[in-house]
């Protein structure tokens, strides 16, 4: 499972955008987290959410394999469309590290 990942969702002529990034958390000790940005396609996200943290990138990748395939039974499907809230997500990153640098990026 990809790190980076967009799925999107068209409803009533409208496409519904949610990105999903596994980040590691500063402090070099292992720990990474879910970033989640939503919203709709061509705007800014409407909430940047994130789930964790969690003991190593494989299990946030078990966990994000496990919510893109609810997000499937809902209607989303991937996208091969680059990341543009990537920058939002960072944004809250910096927030859940209080400011620390992460550099394992």
């Amino acid at each position: 499972m990809p790190r980076n990942l967009c799925l999107t969702r068209q409803c009533l002529g409208l496409v519904t955008r949610i990105e999903c990034s596994i980040r590691p958390l500063a402090g070099d000790n292992g720990m990474w987290t879910l970033l989640f940005a939503a919203g709709m396609t061509g705007e800014q996200p409407s909430t940047i959410k994130s789930q964790g943290p969690f003991h190593g990138p494989f299990v946030a990748e078990t966990i994000l394999q496990s919510i893109v395939d609810s997000l499937t039974l809902y209607g989303y499907e991937m996208a091969e469309d680059p990341q543009i809230w990537c920058l939002h997500m960072q944004a809250h990153l910096r927030q859940l590290n209080g400011g620390q640098e992460c550099l394992a990026l």
